[in-house]
């Protein structure tokens, strides 16, 4: 029996990541702090995936398994399985980095040459990297190179809307039927494990960044709006003419840029900005403009999806206003319940905006950032 972790039980967890894995013949061992989660994956072995689109399909996901990862039998876990991947945040890896090193010392310890692939699949650029270097920092120079020889990081690309719905039973999840899971084929250790669903990619970079510039973009920049419209899902938002407008005129910004950089062909492209945006209109989901608000932040950082997007395609002087405009909504983005944003309304009110921009995004091209704070003033008008 072939064995895959699954790091982080969420929604992304148990309804992207884990069903492909289960699909694939995995059993799959869900592991994860939430008590009540992780009881139930381990009294029923079994959950469903709702998928509510157009058409409408329900998977039973069976041969699964719940542990605690900050219990013992983790680390047993992590020295028999073939495969890790994780959904738990791209700030939560640092907290589980120093378990899988102990579990990959396990491995060692018991002389284990059979190779493990841990694949991060979380939003944002090069996480398993990210992973490898949290991972090394709790390990000695012989344990790292066992973990050279043995132990592979492939990087990847994910993007499907996994909602947070509650339902009846809490292991239950619903999830839009697009998908897409694009894995750095070099990076394996091994033989690369067959899954349907996962796409071996060879120029990863592309993928990263061709979702973070059109999904990630557009999806942040209709949330942003839609707080500032008040507007309480993303449905709701795309709908309202005026915002579907700059989404897409700041897609279709972002756009030009991946396809100077990558070379994609335009038309390709544009069929594909059309169908992320159609994504954002399903009724179904009913996804918070807040969840994809959250963390403001992040996302204002240099690496993200608004400020890099921006950059890219000032690089090859084209125009970026509509995408400046987005950077100006999500300036405005003021949650009590969201740390980041209210470190950001603060910054703000004590530094003036450019200020504040400029910290956050380490942006200090002044005509883009006297535009910003153009911007800025405009979007709320």
């Amino acid at each position: 029996m072939k064995t895959a972790i699954q790091f982080g039980a969420g929604n992304i967890g148990r309804g992207f990541i884990g069903m492909l894995l289960a699909q694939a013949g995995y059993h799959v061992v869900f592991a994860d702090v939430n008590p009540v989660i992780i009881d139930r994956l381990a009294q029923d072995k079994a959950y469903t995936v709702h998928i509510m689109d157009v058409e409408k399909e329900d998977h039973r996901i069976t041969d699964v398994d719940g542990i605690m990862s900050n219990g013992t039998e983790i680390l047993d876990a992590i020295r028999d399985a073939e495969l890790i991947t994780t959904a738990v945040g791209l700030t939560i890896l640092p907290r589980i980095a120093p378990t899988i090193a102990a579990g990959i010392k396990a491995r060692k310890e018991s002389g284990s040459k059979a190779p493990l692939n841990l694949i991060a699949c979380e939003n944002a650029i090069r996480a398993s990297s990210q992973l490898k270097e949290h991972v090394y920092a709790a390990l000695n120079e012989e344990e790292k190179a066992y973990c050279d020889e043995y132990v592979g990081f492939p990087d990847c690309s994910v993007d499907r809307i996994v909602p947070p719905v509650r339902n009846e039973i809490p292991t239950d999840v619903v999830v839009e039927n697009y998908y897409e899971w694009n894995v750095e084929k070099a990076s394996f250790k091994g033989g690369i494990p067959e899954i349907a669903g996962m796409n071996l990619a060879e120029d990863l970079m592309a993928y990263i960044e061709r979702k973070l510039f059109t999904l990630n973009t557009g999806h942040c920049i209709t949330a942003y709006l839609g707080v500032i419209k008040g507007y309480e899902t993303i449905n709701e938002a795309i709908a309202d003419p005026e915002i579907y407008k700059l989404v897409h005129e700041a897609m279709e910004q972002s756009g030009a840029g991946l396809v100077k950089k990558h070379h994609f062909d335009p038309e390709a492209h544009a069929h594909y900005i059309e169908k992320i945006i159609s994504r954002f209109k399903n009724p179904y989901l009913q996804d918070d403009v807040t969840r994809v608000g959250r963390e403001p932040l992040r996302k204002l950082s240099a690496t993200d999806r608004l400020v890099k997007p921006t950059m890219t395609a000032m690089e090859y002087g084209l125009p970026v206003d509509k995408l400046i405009l987005g950077i100006g909504a999500a300036l405005h983005y003021d949650n009590p319940e969201d740390e980041q944003s209210v470190k950001l309304q603060t910054l703000i009110r004590d530094n003036g905006v450019v200020d504040a921009f400029r910290e956050i995004s380490g942006v200090t091209d002044e005509k883009m950032l006297a535009q910003v704070k153009e911007a800025y003033g405009t979007v709320v008008k």
